[in-house]
């Protein structure tokens, strides 16, 4: 072949190769992408430089493991994604006329969290302009500089959720500076949340199981709410840390292999929040510490799982260690949708039965 000819064939193949690109809602997992509107739904265009060159579409939601399976098992047997400080909304303006001076941790407004599948909302509660706000702040006291928003304003947006799909169940995590007298009762009747609380004297104590899904969403009790503050309801929490290898607890929760405690938490985020980095922090590192601190918990998976920036991955990211938890959880697995009947996936090689009655 003369050197024109091979001229001919490469001008060929790289014009083939361009008139086969994705777009328009083609484009998969990983694939190479321009705009959102490239990706297949579920995912979006992300660029994350310390992982891959260019622009991919990478997962935007969680696989909801009720509709995949079942809800017929105790909460404890699922797993969920959780948003670290999750009021903490880049972008979000100023409510007090003070300019903001404060990290932020998230980039989706709630409503957007929890309709890409976000089940547990971490939020940090304050007494500020004689009400009670979401503030990122320090020692106990909230600022106009480091105040959110009046927590009354994220709770209603739960509300709405709440009130859309009533087969769903959100968690909320309080790191609670609340002095006021009944100051997040009143908050939370205000934002109309009450009719879906789930009773403190219905969680279960010495390590037993929670009760049904079904059950929980058929008597609405679809709303938990745990706090710092033991005196006012006892957090269940732990923090997984960033250290690979090491699943530590935060000073003032319960050992993580603690068995009176029934739900698990690992939390993976920095001290400091960094954006840039979290697609690397939300990847193969956030799937290896989940391993890491199951030994730790004494052989149990975490139910919920804490980051920052969720979104951001260099593929399938919180999203797929969520399908890791629920598939080890619910049959073993190291994905979720290998539980399902007649599953021919290669990530388990375990007989499955997800029925566990």
């Amino acid at each position: 072949m003369d050197l024109r000819a091979s001229l001919v064939l490469i001008t060929s193949s790289l014009f083939f190769s361009v008139a086969k690109a994705c777009s328009n809602g083609d484009c998969k997992l990983l694939d190479p992408c321009s705009s959102n509107g490239d990706c297949q739904a579920g995912l979006y265009c992300f660029s994350c430089p310390l992982e891959f060159s260019g622009s991919r579409c990478v997962r935007l939601t969680t696989t909801n493991q009720f509709k995949l399976l079942n809800n017929t098992l105790p909460f404890n047997k699922y797993a969920f994604l959780t948003t670290h400080n999750a009021y903490a909304i880049e972008g979000e303006p100023s409510h007090t006329g003070v300019p903001r001076v404060t990290f932020t941790n998230q980039e989706d407004n709630i409503t957007r969290q929890l309709n890409n599948g976000v089940r547990s909302l971490m939020l940090d509660t304050y007494d500020f302009q004689g009400d009670v706000w979401l503030c990122h702040s320090s020692g106990g006291k909230c600022y106009d500089i480091t105040a959110f928003e009046p927590a009354i304003d994220t709770l209603k947006e739960i509300e709405a959720f709440l009130s859309a799909n009533p087969t769903e169940i959100v968690t909320v995590i309080l790191e609670d500076y609340v002095q006021a007298p009944n100051g997040l009762t009143k908050v939370f009747t205000d934002a109309g949340l009450m009719k879906y609380w789930f009773p403190l004297k219905n969680m279960p104590k010495n390590g037993q199981d929670w009760p049904l899904v079904s059950d929980m969403v058929a008597d609405n009790q679809r709303l938990l709410v745990f706090t710092s503050i033991r005196s006012k309801e006892e957090s269940e929490d732990g923090d997984g840390g960033m250290h690979a290898g090491n699943c530590p607890n935060r000073a003032e929760s319960s050992p993580l292999n603690d068995r009176t405690k029934s739900l698990v938490l690992v939390n993976y985020f920095p001290t400091f929040p960094f954006k840039q980095i979290a697609c690397e922090h939300n990847s193969a590192n956030l799937i290896n510490m989940l391993h890491t601190c199951f030994g730790a918990a004494g052989n149990r998976w975490a139910n919920f799982v804490a980051v920052d920036f969720y979104k951001r991955s260099d593929g399938g990211g919180a999203f797929q260690a969520l399908d890791t938890l629920n598939g080890k959880l619910l049959c073993g697995c190291d994905d979720v949708h290998a539980c399902v009947n007649g599953s021919t996936s290669l990530s388990c090689n375990n007989d499955i039965n997800v029925d566990h009655s």
